[in-house]
């Protein structure tokens, strides 16, 4: 060792300063810590380098410092217990616990962990308890964890390393953090715990017999089930209907559909806007598979068996491009959008979009190439400005609806505290929904995404993020969960809140990738204020992982359905609940009515005939047709139209225009003081693309404009 060694090494290294010490020992750093100071003689660093005897490197305990600059120097560093961030108090030095960490959010931040840094980032994502450890680690969690964990209050002493961030401040020791917690005065969220009937409740419904991996309320009030290939028995269709009004009857509830020709495994579906509401499948597994287009017409009524099947032409009626993992969505001019997928099981990418019925060739989006794979089934919904929002991995972008080119890249979407790039669509698989829109429809429409992943150690999001994509000064705004969720499924209510189901604590989307089934329900109530808005419902005693769904029927309940983990713990999950929202079991009697007119232009003024039910407090909301699959609730729309009532008789104004409401088919509720009603199924904007009469195949019954 040498002085000039030593000083190049610090240099070369990022450093400020440079110590050598017994000879032949150099130490780097930006200031003198731990209450360092000067010798009384500069004959007491008296040893020589080993590297060059004619120079001095040190002595015991003595160092030789040579700096760039103005040499700083600290004082023995302290608890920091000033300028924090926030309303974060300093507690103490606290032990880790004796088998496992006290928090499971670990953040190495090597150059700059300080309490500020450290805090602020814990309460970005709404942990009220944190601390620092070892000098460069950063933890968040909360205050019950320390005792549930074993965490023990230990002595100042023991809390002595510096943090690198600002060395004034100590940053815990070995297995000791340095304890802040956040003000209980003015907490960052609260959460309702619900009790008794204002939890809702899981009921079992009825036997099922297949796993589904996308199910679709019809306009029929019937419910499709569709299954990938080999899940089900031997001689299995792949295709199912239940009716709900037959749930006590096995026999009644259950039809077998038929005419499937290729396996729908990991498809996208959705409600067309034609005058019969057709439910259409679109892609799949493998080989032809993933180009496959599948409709079908619902007729019959609840308990009233239907006899209509599947159809399918798949070597005249497909899609462009094979696409395995797709989404879609219904646009204003009534023509559907498809996008992104891989071309079979685990296979390249298909990061483009495509028009249904067919207009143009492929569209390519560098976006998709660039997040593959972690952007399958894409979020999709329809703007009010006409433009298209895109959510996929932890990005999203609205899109021109003529060119498809992007008009304005959103700012990135917030992980998790320690991944910041976590991700929300599968493989890391969260759930999103669309705030209602309300009349007059003037206020920007907010998006809501929940729940999801990260790549690597699977640590599942526990938060939702929101943003109002159409207003440019809009960023995402963060809510912590009460729980981590990945794969949940979310429903959206007559009463505009919206049910968050399913999933798991841990893991990824996939077969046997996720574990610790997350058996809780949350309400999300919009309505309420920023970090007020959940709380935490009833429990369910099934699991529902992988291919698991959440829709809403047609008397306010949610059927609860699937899951398919294949991990050798949990069962294919044949059995299918609902759950009760507190609605349903408040005790007080539905409204009810009668509605004439069930095909509405945009505007127009429709009648409806109230039978039951106080008018003073009664409104409308209007549900859109979803079919649910990986946390894709493809076609949800919520609106509140305007509504008024001279006595029994009724007026809902129907949305503006097909952009605020793309064309489609809604489940429309009357609400008497938060009581829905049954609904009844409305067609809103007609048949602007003539999907009537498509697709150009005698293998179709096309019902016409």
């Amino acid at each position: 060792m040498t002085v000039d060694k030593c000083v190049t090494a610090c240099i070369n290294a990022g450093y400020q300063v440079s110590g050598l010490e017994y000879g032949t020992e150099c130490y780097c750093g930006n200031a003198i810590v731990l209450g360092g100071a000067p010798a009384p003689a500069d004959s007491q660093c008296n040893m020589a380098c080993g590297g060059n005897s004619a120079q001095k490197c040190g002595a015991g305990n003595r160092m030789s410092i040579y700096a760039t600059g103005t040499l700083t120097t600290y004082d023995v560093p302290a608890p920091q217990k000033t300028n924090l961030p926030g309303k974060w108090e300093y507690k103490g030095c606290i032990s880790e616990g004796p088998d496992k960490r006290l928090w499971k959010w670990q953040i190495i931040l090597t150059n700059t962990n300080s309490a500020p840094e450290c805090l602020s980032k814990c309460s970005k994502f709404g942990y009220m308890a944190g601390g620092m450890e070892y000098g460069t680690e950063c933890y968040c969690g909360d205050v019950v964890d320390i005792d549930a964990n074993g965490g023990l209050p230990k002595p100042e002493a023991d809390c002595k390393t510096t943090c690198p961030g600002d060395p004034r401040y100590v940053c815990g020791g070995g297995s000791r953090i340095s304890y802040y917690a956040w003000s209980l005065d003015d907490p960052l969220y609260k959460w309702t715990y619900a009790t008794g009937n204002d939890a809702g409740s899981y009921k079992f419904f009825v036997p099922g017999v297949v796993v589904p991996l996308i199910t679709t309320v019809g306009v029929n009030g019937k419910v499709t089930f569709l299954e990938k290939h080999g899940t089900g028995a031997p001689n299995s269709t792949g295709a199912y209907e239940l009716d709900p009004s037959q749930a006590g009857n096995f026999t009644g509830a259950w039809r077998t559909m038929k005419g499937l020709k290729t396996d729908v495994f990991c498809s996208a579906g959705i409600t067309l806007p034609d005058k019969v509401g057709r439910q259409i499948n679109i892609g799949g597994w493998s080989g032809t598979s993933t180009f496959g287009i599948r409709t079908y017409w619902p007729d019959g009524s609840p308990g009233s068996p239907s006899t209509n099947d599947w159809q399918e032409d798949a070597d005249n009626v497909h899609l462009q491009k094979g696409r395995w993992y797709p989404s879609a969505v219904t646009l204003s001019n009534g023509s559907m959008l498809v996008m992104g997928g891989q071309d079979g099981s685990n296979g390249n990418p298909v990061p483009s979009l495509e028009l249904v019925p067919q207009v143009g060739p492929v569209i390519n989006l560098d976006f998709l190439q660039r997040t593959n794979p972690n952007n399958l089934y894409p979020f999709l919904t329809v703007l009010p400005g006409g433009g298209i929002f895109v959510g996929y991995y932890n990005e999203a972008r609205i899109l021109d609806p003529v060119t498809f080119d992007t008009v304005r890249t959103l700012p990135q979407i917030p992980g998790n505290v320690n991944n910041p790039g976590a991700g929300r669509t599968y493989p890391l698989e969260g759930t999103a929904m669309v705030f209602p829109q309300k009349a007059p429809y003037t206020e920007p429409v907010t998006m809501l995404i929940c729940g999801g992943s990260t790549v690597g150690n699977a640590l599942a999001n526990d938060n939702c993020v929101t943003i109002q994509p159409e207003n440019p000064a809009s960023n995402w705004t963060i809510e912590r969960m009460p729980s981590q969720r990945v794969m949940p499924c979310i429903a959206a209510l007559p009463d505009g809140t919206y049910l968050i189901a399913n999933g798991a604590k841990q893991g990824v989307a996939g077969f046997g990738l996720a574990n610790t089934p997350n058996f809780n329900a949350v309400l999300y109530d919009p309505t309420k204020p920023l970090n007020q808005r959940m709380t935490v419902m009833a429990n369910t005693t099934i699991a529902r992982l992988y291919h698991s769904e959440a829709i809403l029927l047609q008397d306010g309940r949610v059927l609860i359905s699937g899951s398919d983990p294949q991990d050798g713990k949990n069962p294919e999950e044949y059995r299918v609940e609902v759950f009760e929202p507190p609605y349903a079991l408040s005790g007080l009697p539905k409204p009810t009515y009668t509605i004439t007119n069930k095909d509405w232009a945009y505007s127009q003024s429709v009648t409806v005939t109230v039978t039951s039910g106080n008018t003073a407090n009664m409104k409308a909301s209007l549900m859109g047709a979803v079919s649910s699959t990986h946390g894709n609730s493809m076609g949800q729309r919520t609106f509140f139209p305007e509504f008024s009532c001279a006595g029994n008789t009724c007026t809902v104004v129907a949305p503006p225009n097909n952009k605020v409401c793309p064309p489609g088919w809604f489940q429309l509720f009357l609400l008497d003081n938060g009581i829905p009603s049954n609904s009844v199924w409305v067609r809103i904007g007609g048949d602007p693309a003539s999907i009537g009469n498509w697709p150009p195949s005698n293998a179709f019954t096309k019902p016409g404009l």
